[in-house]
């Protein structure tokens, strides 16, 4: 009988240049999570990390994108993207079993031509942040917490002109994020302002694990100012 591997070819279709390629995905049964940290970061049982395989890279012209990417460019959106990303791009494919390298090579193509094209801040941030994730497994402090700066100023972004609205990312969970990385990063009076924010909202949420992620946030900042 034929094993089942963890990894299958899944079919893409550049949204820029429109060239047909295949990426790498992990099935999902082989997916398995031991824990949640306080931002989301997945710990996984054994090497089948989703993470490596969130960005899809266009083998031909070499824009990155990922399934929220925005499927519509404006003119001048794909002639900058043509000059800065197609125009020095030297073809070659992202479509085996990615190393630790290359995932960490695919989301920084992913936020650049994220920032070039003005994507939402929130779907910049969600890039920044499973960086900054990686980085973490990896026990690379001082890039963790580079990337987990630039997530939080895309998550205060979000939250600011509100491009959040559509997406999966809620505005508690906005608000959360903020606070969280905040913690992580040292401010404290802004982590404390955002977890308030999120605990006023208690009596009419639809997302209770936001608040008790909140409260406990709040929790670790009196601890350590105590000790």
């Amino acid at each position: 009988m034929t094993s089942i591997e963890p990894l299958y070819d899944k079919q893409c279709t550049c949204l820029l240049c429109g060239t047909d390629f295949t990426t790498k995905k992990i099935r999902i049964k082989f997916v398995k999570v031991l824990n949640l940290d306080s931002d989301f970061s997945p710990t996984y049982a054994d090497s089948n990390n989703p993470l490596f395989y969130y960005v899809h890279i266009c083998p031909a012209c070499g824009f990155s994108f990922h399934e929220e990417s925005t499927p519509k460019f404006s003119f001048n959106e794909k002639m900058l993207l043509i000059e800065k990303v197609c125009n020095q791009w030297t073809p070659r494919s992202f479509g085996s079993k990615r190393s630790l390298s290359d995932a960490i090579t695919s989301y920084k193509l992913a936020t650049y031509c994220a920032t070039l094209r003005e994507e939402k801040h929130v779907l910049i941030g969600g890039l920044y942040i499973r960086l900054a994730w990686i980085y973490r497994s990896i026990l690379e402090k001082n890039q963790e917490n580079r990337f987990l700066l630039l997530a939080l100023q895309e998550y205060e972004a979000s939250y600011m002109t509100g491009d959040y609205k559509g997406t999966i990312v809620s505005e508690l969970k906005t608000m959360y994020l903020i606070g969280e990385l905040a913690r992580r990063t040292g401010q404290i009076s802004k982590a404390i302002k955002y977890f308030s924010l999120v605990i006023e909202q208690q009596t009419n949420t639809i997302e209770p694990n936001i608040i008790h992620l909140a409260k406990e946030g709040w929790s670790r900042i009196k601890e350590f100012h105590q000790t």
